[in-house]
Parts: C-alpha cells; structure tokens; sequence
C-alpha cells in the first residue's frame, strides 16, 4: 500500500504540474534542472544505500547476536555435566525451560517491543544455582569455572539481543530519507519531455525505487519486528541438541 500510494502520488503530481505548466515551456529550462537533477539523485541514491546498508548490517548483528545466545546456552548445558549429580540436573533443567521460553513468549514478545519477565527469572536461577555450587573434585571446581564463564558470555550475548531489539533509526534521519525523496521525485518532474506517457513511465519506476528501498529499510530497521525478523530456529535447534543428548 505504501508503494502503490507514493507511485499514485508522484504520478498525480506530474500530471498537474502538466497542466500547469506544459512540458513545452519546461523544457527551456532543461539545462538548469538537469544538472540540479543529478546532484539531488547522486546524494539521495549515496543516502538510500549508506541506510539500507546500515539496518542491514545491524539486522545481521542481531542475527549473530542471537545465535550466540544460543550457542553459549547449548555449551552451558554440555559443561555442567562435570558438576554435582543434582547440581547438574537443576541446571540442565533449567537451561531447557529458557530454549523453551524464548521460542514460546520471548520471541512473540519481541515482535511488540517488550521482553517476557520468565526469560529473566530463568537467568537469575541459573545465577543462584551456579553460585551455592561446592565444588568436591578438581574436575567439578573445572567444570564450575567454565560455567560461570560461558554463564557470563551468554549473559552479555541476552543483554546485547534486547538492546538491539529496541534500536531504530531515529525520527530525523526518517525525515531526511522522506523528504529527500520527495524532493529527488519533484525535481524529475521538472523535465520538459516533449512526450508525457515516457515521463510518467520514468517517474513510475523512479518512484517504485525510492519507495521500495523505502519499505525495505523501515523492515529491516527493527530486527526482532515487523514481516523480515529474526526468527527464533536457533532456540528450536538448541532444544533439538538437548532432545539429542539424551540428558
């Protein structure tokens, strides 16, 4: 709908400037629009690109932000196995409850913004658990180590995964990309073509451009959100691995 409005827009705009202004008179002032013309696309095209490379680059952050979440959690579960027989039960336990978490509440309370309050409660046990562990044999103080450092690792991964689910593009840097591609739509309108069919051709892909580089940018931008996301298959997959354990 936002694509269809903007190509409706341009090409409504084009045609009354027509009728206002014949594309006969336009065309003696071709040599001033058309240089002005190419500096306005040439800015706007290196504005579209530094964009929709900037949200891409964050939304493959998140991605890998996320499957080391993951990751940390599978090696978690994999470590304790040296700890104390109940110890490592509880732990195991509870590693499974947050895979489990984050595929059923987590993720669908980040496609509206918010974070599940289970997920937390989940790493404050696992914290309190690891830290009342007594450790017996040399291998357990070792396997209580590597815990508490993959616990960390993983912690820092989690936090990093909710701040970028709360990043966008700032509402400025919105307006400069809209009003920049008003003005970069306007300014090719400006063209005296003596054949008014090739024009709105032009301004038709033009405006589908702009307007689907446009779309694809407010998609990407918010990367736990909105039809392109990060989806939640690592999670799946670490419960896969633990299912595979046997444990």
């Amino acid at each position: 709908m936002i694509i269809i409005t903007c190509i409706s827009c341009s090409l409504t705009f084009l045609y009354l400037l027509h009728r206002v202004w014949p594309s006969s008179r336009r065309r003696q002032h071709n040599d001033v629009v058309g240089p002005s013309v190419e500096v306005l696309g040439t800015t706007y095209a290196v504005i579209l690109a530094f964009m929709l490379s900037g949200v891409w680059t964050n939304f493959r952050s998140a991605e890998n932000t996320t499957e080391q979440e993951s990751n940390s959690l599978v090696n978690l579960y994999r470590i304790t196995r040296a700890l104390p027989e109940g110890d490592c039960v509880r732990i195991q336990q509870l590693v499974r409850q947050y895979a489990s978490v984050m595929v059923s509440d987590e993720w669908p309370a980040m496609s509206q913004g918010a974070i599940s309050p289970k997920s937390h409660d989940i790493v404050e046990q696992i914290w309190k658990t690891l830290a009342q562990i007594q450790p017996q044999t040399p291998a357990q103080q070792l396997s209580l180590d590597h815990s508490l450092a993959e616990m960390s690792a993983f912690t820092e991964f989690r936090r990093s995964r909710q701040l970028q689910g709360r990043s966008e593009l700032p509402a400025l840097l919105w307006a400069v990309l809209i009003v920049g591609g008003i003005v970069t739509i306007a300014s090719a309108c400006l063209f005296g073509v003596e054949n008014l069919k090739v024009h709105m051709l032009q301004i038709f892909f033009l405006s589908f451009m702009i307007s689907l580089v446009l779309v694809a940018i407010s998609n990407i931008d918010l990367p736990f959100r909105g039809p392109v996301h990060v989806s939640s298959d690592s999670f799946r997959f670490a419960l896969d691995t633990f299912n595979r354990d046997g444990h």
